[in-house]
């Protein structure tokens, strides 16, 4: 690990924000040189502060602690990303014997000097109460594995040298920080402190100087360890594992089943259902495929404030058989056994301190899979992919403490504490509600025109992560930006197929599944048409759009049956039919009967599928013209010949449709979304139903 910090690029921060003090400045910049480096912190993980002296409303001088915001993330952190403080009101504290954790969450709020600023960290106070005007802390690796091990205080004091001083694991806030103030007082030559299985604070009257104490002693802890592992072998490698057919197929069928067994129901009543994060680095595979590996899942988290994000252990699947029922034994087994260990340990550390809490989901966050990496889940992509982040590093970490020396879990005490904090869980950002759709994945075909755009934005408002496809990539991408521009990169996916390739439909599904961890509603869209009498109509013409309309459907729905198997928590089909099955129109034969035997083969489905507790719908828009940004495929195909047979210009057209219906309504593609919705929030008990989006047309009255 190098020093990334530049004079240049420092002073260049500091002119690129005039308005905001130079120290501060500095204090931004080298937090994201920390917080970009994962050897370092992870997601929201670690804190930093600088000291200044401001005036205040009375023009009074008075020296304000800014520190990081509890969760903030060090990689990207600005200015409103820091909590101003009152440090000469806080530094009064350390006379306390005692604060209780709502008291001290009041005093730091309190004390803000701006209202607007985020929650301060856990670890305000011994930014407060060390006199230095810079302070870093990380949870570096190289330096957590060396405090995991049985002699770690030993080791720290060997690899960093004697001006570090190391304290045992004390609880954040209060205490801790009256136990490192008095450690420095101590030993003033100290350039860093050590808590075990926590981290290391470095400081200094500089940004540069604690900044690069940081980097100085985790390099020194690195090279110490890469001394020590010189001539080890990490990993002892199974010889008793075949070797998987199709890795790719493998891991989408691990990963659904992981994800519909650990899917459960919410205090609400509703299903609370993960998603999953996926990492097969090649190191990971053979990890996965050592003795070691069953150790590494049942000897804890490096450090507590970890367990928050992955559970204090993983769950080891040391096989995946071919066979699907064989393989959701296998997982069920695993985690039903990871639940009642965690309603031991839950019970246990609440009778032994006489507290009452509420316990939390008691649900494996992290999979090792042989042969296949890691698994991850979380209830957005975004808890899913820290899990995998810091799962992959302490899987790495420990591999290496291992190798050291003997590794010395954390006590289920201190991961209690850190688990049940309340300072703690909001990091999380735990909520009373939650979106209706959270936690579910939705494939839309033709994703690129106007009702898949209208349908994709409804569902994503409502939570959903969207996998939009077209066989039109650059309308595929177009719609992507606008979606990800209202809502997140996280939430929207593309992936192109042709829907008339059940093969290609096969492994879009599976690619999806790879990627988030299986499906959950699923929208058949993707349409053609053309127009011509049927003495007229090319039997080639007819079989292109029989091929899209009803064997695209059909080959939809098919794919996605042995995904809802796989995850057992059934599911929803929302087939996107028309006015056109009730109320066909002349000229328009092919697209008419393909719709028709769409809409015929998703009753059958409804009737199918049921057992599964998946449901089928229908919705039968009419007149969906979209707007000049996302057009409509279909209407830019027959619009044309409409137009020139009425006369009329593509507005006239439009105002010729909404005046048909008996509602003179304007029936737009969102209208369509918000009838998907409906269906797949599972509002009433209904499958095998058509649902009229034309604004009235009588004569498409479902009968």
């Amino acid at each position: 690990m190098i020093s990334a910090f530049n004079e240049t690029a420092a002073k260049e921060f500091v002119e690129h924000y005039p308005d905001i003090p130079e120290k501060l400045a500095l204090r931004i910049y080298t937090s994201r040189l920390i917080g970009r480096n994962p050897d370092l912190v992870l997601h929201g993980g670690g804190n930093t502060s600088v000291k200044l002296n401001q005036k205040n409303i009375f023009k009074e001088n008075q020296e304000i602690l800014y520190v990081k915001g509890s969760g903030v993330d060090l990689a990207t952190i600005g200015q409103e990303g820091f909590s101003g403080l009152d440090i000469s009101f806080l530094r009064k504290l350390r006379s306390l014997n005692s604060l209780s954790d709502d008291e001290m969450e009041n005093q730091l709020e309190i004390r803000k000097v701006e209202s607007s600023s985020p929650s301060p960290s856990v670890e305000a106070l011994l930014h407060a109460f060390l006199p230095h005007k810079y302070i870093d802390h990380t949870h570096a690796d190289s330096v957590l594995i060396l405090t995991n091990l049985k002699h770690g205080k030993s080791l720290i004091k060997k690899a960093l040298g004697s001006r570090v001083a190391v304290l045992p694991y004390t609880m954040s806030g209060l205490p801790l920080a009256k136990e490192v103030v008095s450690q420095y007082e101590k030993d003033t030559d100290i350039e860093a402190i050590v808590i075990l299985n926590h981290g290391i604070f470095t400081f200094g009257e500089d940004a540069r100087t604690s900044y690069e104490k940081m980097i100085d002693y985790v390099n020194k802890a690195e090279s110490f360890i890469k001394k020590e592992l010189r001539g080890k072998a990490l990993i002892t490698p199974r010889t008793d594992i075949p070797s998987f057919e199709n890795m790719e197929t493998a891991t989408a069928r691990v990963s659904q089943t992981v994800r519909g067994v650990c899917a459960h129901q919410a205090s609400d009543g509703s299903l609370r259902r993960f998603y999953v994060e996926a990492r097969n680095e090649p190191d990971l595979l053979k990890i996965s495929l050592s003795r070691e590996a069953q150790t590494i899942c049942t000897s804890g988290v490096f450090t507590p404030d970890h367990a928050i994000r992955t559970k204090n252990q993983m769950v080891y699947i040391e096989s995946v058989p071919k066979n699907d029922g064989k393989l959701k034994t296998i997982v069920e087994q695993k985690v039903e056994t990871f639940k009642q260990d965690y309603h031991r340990y839950f019970n246990k550390q609440q009778k032994d301190r006489g507290v009452d809490r509420k316990e939390l989901d008691p649900y494996p966050r992290v999979f090792l899979i042989e042969g296949l990496g890691l698994i991850s889940l979380g209830f957005t992509r975004k808890d899913a992919r820290i899990a995998a982040d810091i799962a992959e590093h302490t899987v790495r970490a420990k591999l290496k403490a291992c190798a050291i020396g003997e590794y010395v879990p954390i006590f289920d005490s201190h991961i209690f504490d850190m688990e049940y904090w309340n300072l703690q869980q909001r990091k999380l950002h735990l909520a009373s509600s939650t979106p209706l759709l959270q936690g579910q994945v939705a494939v839309i075909t033709g994703g690129g025109g106007a009702i898949g755009f209208g349908i994709a934005d409804r569902l994503l408002a409502t939570g959903a992560v969207v996998v939009l496809s077209d066989i039109d990539e650059p309308r595929l991408q177009k719609v992507r930006s606008i979606l990800v521009e209202k809502y997140s990169e996280s939430q929207v996916e593309v992936i192109a197929f042709d829907v008339t390739n059940y093969p290609l439909v096969e492994k879009a599904f599976e690619e999806i599944s790879r990627r988030l961890g299986g499906i959950d509603i699923v929208i058949p869209n993707a349409g053609t048409a053309h127009v011509a009498k049927i003495e007229d109509l090319d039997p080639n013409k007819l079989d292109q759009v029989i091929a899209v309309n009803l064997k695209g459907t059909f080959n939809t729905i098919k794919a996605s049956i042995p995904v809802f198997k796989r995850q057992g928590t059934g599911g929803n089909v929302v087939v996107i039919s028309s006015k056109n099955v009730f109320d066909p129109g002349a000229a328009f034969g092919a697209y008419s009967a393909s719709k028709a035997g769409a809409h015929q083969i998703s009753k059958i489905a409804a009737l199918e599928l049921a057992e599964l507790g998946v449901r089928v719908n229908m919705i039968n828009p009419d007149a969906i013209f979209g707007d000049e940004e996302i057009s409509s495929n279909l209407w830019d195909l027959i619009g044309p010949d409409r137009m020139k047979s009425r006369g009329l210009d593509y507005h006239g057209l439009k105002e010729y449709y909404r005046n048909r219906n008996l509602l003179k309504a304007n029936v737009l593609a969102e209208h369509v979304g918000n009838a998907v919705v409906f269906f797949a929030g599972n509002q009433t008990p209904t499958t095998g139903a058509s649902l009229p989006v034309d604004g009235g047309i009588p004569a498409a009255f479902p009968r």
